[in-house]
């Protein structure tokens, strides 16, 4: 069998760590404050501490892992190298179903924030815009990235200034926090969604220059950059809001009209739509990479490792992703999949951490013992997801493993002959 053609290495630190911080401030930190007060109330800051320390565990696994194995696929190809076909398969499955309709809810909360009525229509419109980007290169896709994450850092200072101005009608006492240990965790899980974009980065380890550099630096620069922000969000908007905080749907949006700067309310939609444009440029991206990484594994089918044209993409796997997303968007309520995203991306990271346990050498940022600190965290935020979340996905990765051993066996079957 011949090798597979290669993608090429066009990506430097500086983009790479874009396309990862543009993934994680993607839609996901203009809305999910508001369910995550509502699960922690005041206890919202240690939620977002308590998902941080995860994501940093799995964030050093996936560089150490990426730097070992620089190639398009991400968990998908270090579970099949550290621990076998077969956690291999279940981390690239769950990445693939879970981002896949992830891409569906970015695309339809753009299409809410900026065409209300006609949101399906405008945001097929943008998953057909996006996908034809990526078609052009990947230099294309960091390129735009870059502008709208200059968008979004832009509209989230605004927001935090705002915020700071006041008024500041509920400053709780110690005495009067309202969270629990099991809401804390909850809110966690949900946070963690917002926090999951670095590992873009390293599904597109094949496409980095100098990688066993460029992609440790990357990731940890990118989540760095985004727990701060996070960080000084879960301070300000309970302050800002109080209770409001847990009922509202668009707290960022919330946070600019209660300090008097209604006027700023569209730059906050327009750094709402940025961030969900950014957010799913990395994801469709992310989701055709590791797809190529399966179909070169014939874990799905084998066209979709496909690479060509002038620019040296996966345009098989990029065109098979988008009509998937669209068809999502036509026949489904894609609205309710962010604790679904969450369940199938903390399995993705479980095995990204059992896999950089068991490498035979461990740089000094990445100690075996975080690598079993950060196992053990997403196994726990995984089951502290809503129980309709966690059944959901269970179903979707339960399917996706006996499609596959059926599949084995047929191909055996065939082997053998009559």
């Amino acid at each position: 069998m011949s090798e597979p053609q290669q993608l090429e290495r066009r990506l430097g630190t500086f983009d790479a760590t874009a396309i990862g911080l543009g993934s994680m401030l993607g839609a996901g930190v203009f809305v999910v404050f508001a369910p995550a007060a509502a699960l922690a109330g005041n206890l919202l800051v240690l939620s977002v501490v308590v998902a941080g320390v995860v994501a940093y565990c799995n964030a050093v696994a996936s560089a150490a892992l990426a730097a070992r194995y620089p190639t398009s696929g991400g968990t998908y190809v270090y579970g099949r190298n550290q621990l076998g076909e077969w956690p291999g398969f279940l981390a690239g499955w769950g990445f693939v179903t879970g981002k896949t309709a992830s891409c569906a809810a970015m695309a339809l909360t753009f299409g809410s924030y900026v065409a209300g009525g006609y949101a399906v229509p405008v945001a097929v419109a943008a998953v057909v815009a996006l996908t034809g980007v990526n078609l052009l290169g990947i230099t294309r896709t960091a390129l735009l990235t870059r502008i709208l994450l200059c968008v979004v850092l832009a509209t989230l200072a605004f927001v935090a200034a705002a915020a700071l101005a006041g008024p500041h009608p509920a400053v709780p006492s110690a005495g009067t926090l309202s969270g629990s240990a099991g809401g804390v965790l909850s809110a966690a899980g949900l946070v963690f969604f917002a926090f999951a974009g670095y590992a873009r980065i390293a599904t597109l380890g094949e496409e980095v220059r100098n990688p066993e550099r460029a992609i440790p630096r990357a990731i940890l620069a990118a989540l760095a950059a985004a727990f701060a922000i996070y960080l000084m969000l879960a301070l300000v908007l309970p302050a800002h809001l109080g209770a409001q905080l847990a009922a509202t749907r668009t707290p960022l949006l919330d946070a600019v009209r209660e300090s008097g700067l209604a006027a700023g309310a569209p730059l906050v939609q327009t750094g709402a739509a940025a961030a969900c444009l950014g957010a799913l440029l990395a994801l469709i991206t992310g989701v055709g990479r590791t797809t190529l990484a399966m179909a070169r594994e014939r874990d799905l089918p084998g066209p979709l490792a496909r690479v060509g044209g002038s620019h040296t993409v996966p345009f098989v796997a990029e065109l098979a992703v988008a009509a998937v997303v669209i068809l999502l968007l036509l026949t489904t309520d894609v609205m309710t999949v962010v604790g679904f995203s969450s369940f199938g991306v903390l399995v993705y990271y479980a095995v990204a951490n059992a896999s950089a346990f068991t490498l035979a050498t461990h740089p000094g940022y990445a100690p075996r013992w975080l690598n079993a600190l950060g196992f053990v965290g997403c196994v726990v935020l995984a089951f502290t997801l809503p129980a309709a979340s966690v059944l959901a996905m269970a179903a979707v990765l339960a399917a996706g493993l006996a499609g596959r051993w059926l599949v084995l066996r047929f191909r055996q079957g065939k082997a053998a002959g009559p």
